[in-house]
This record gives C-alpha cells, structure tokens and sequence, in this order.
C-alpha cells in the first residue's frame, strides 16, 4: 500500500507539474500575443518627426518621418528575403537639415547589384525606428575589405559612418530609388507559446495515462 501511496504522489507531482506549464504557456501566449498587437500599432501608427535622443525601450517600432541627404557611402548587410532572393540591405547616413545624422536602411537590393552605383543626395523617408536584435556568437565577422557586414549592427555601423546610434528602417522613399524598401513588419517576431502548450498539455496527458495504467495493473496484482 505504500509503495502506491509513492507513485501515486510521485504521478500526481508530475501531472500537476506539467498542466503549471502549459497553463504558463497560455498566460505568455496571451501576453505575446498583446504585445504583437501593440507593435502592429506602433508600426502602423501615424509617422512622427524623429525624437532626439530616442531610446529602444520607449521608442523601439515608433513610426517615422525624415528629410536630408543620403550619404555618399553605403554598407551592405548580408540579407536573404523570405522568398529566398539573396542579396544586401543597404545602410547609408542620413544627413538631416539640423545637421543630425541617422542610419537609413534603404531597403534590398540583390546581389548582382552590390557594385551598381546607387543614388544619393536629398530624400524625404517614412520608415519606423529599430534596434535589431541580429547575430550572435555564430555570426562571422565584418568583411571590412568587400563591405559585408552579417548584422545590422547599429553601434558598428553608426561608428563607421559618424552617425548617431540610431536607425531607420524605410518603408518609403521619395524620390524613389532601385533600393527596394523592406517595411518593419510583426511577421518576424516569434509566437511559438501555443505550440509549447500543446507540447506540455500532450505530456501531462500521457504521464496521467501511464500513471493510472501503473497504478491500476499495481493495485491488480497486490489483490491477486
């Protein structure tokens, strides 16, 4: 009788275990799925002029609008787009009539163009502020001498082109230009908690079934 009083407690600690984290699941399911939606308004929200001194944690997807000079020097940010098309994000200063320097990211353009000469001069974006969070210890280093970098580094990037720690993602250009503006969208921001739930919930299934049929064939034997 001792022995089921264990593994009656041990499979109720494991069951109970199990449903803590798929409801876990559900409660950030819930909070992801708020914040998603907070950033669909934010991207989608009514372009402002770029704040000074903006920061990530309060301005991070703020909607955007600027006018100045595009630099004469672009770096090229390995990209592959979602319709496996490889090529380069291209990043330019940004040179406003304050006499403020931002990082544009221009758009794509693909490999074959990398060397094409690309316009620069006075343009008028709207586009939204972004702080990426790319690379990691698997990401290989700068190319220095074929300008590639495999991140979109805004500290290194604004450090080569004397800019402000502060980039633009564009969603337009005017005038328009062969660098194909990449919008910031919410379709790259992760939401894999209902999946996670599913897992747990499925685990905690079977353990309860493995943990009955145990218990029941345990207890079989001990009246037999």
């Amino acid at each position: 009788m001792r022995r089921l009083f264990f593994f009656l407690v041990i499979g109720g600690l494991g069951l109970a275990t199990l449903l803590s984290l798929g409801t876990w699941q559900l409660k950030r399911l819930a909070w992801k799925d708020d914040l998603v939606q907070t950033i669909g308004t934010r991207i989608a929200a009514a372009p402002v002029v770029v704040p000074h001194g903006p920061t990530e944690t309060k301005d991070r997807y703020r909607a955007v609008t600027a006018e100045g000079e595009l630099g004469a020097q672009d770096l090229h940010v390995f990209w592959v787009t979602k319709d496996a098309e490889t090529g380069y994000r291209v990043i330019s200063a940004l040179v406003m009539g304050d006499g403020r320097r931002l990082l544009l990211d221009r758009g794509f353009i693909p490999a074959a163009d990398k060397n094409s000469p690309r316009r620069s001069g006075a343009v008028s974006v709207t586009g939204n502020l972004l702080w990426p969070d790319e690379g990691d210890w698997t990401t290989p280093a700068p190319e220095v001498d074929t300008n590639i970098l495999y991140a979109r580094d805004v500290a290194y990037m604004a450090n080569l082109l004397g800019t402000e720690p502060v980039l633009i993602v564009a969603r337009s250009i005017s005038p328009e230009t062969t660098v194909i503006p990449q919008a910031v969208t919410t379709a790259g921001i992760p939401n894999n908690h209902l999946q996670y739930a599913i897992t747990w919930f499925s685990l905690a299934f079977v353990w309860a079934a493995m943990t009955a049929s145990f218990l029941w064939r345990s207890n079989a034997k001990s009246e037999g």
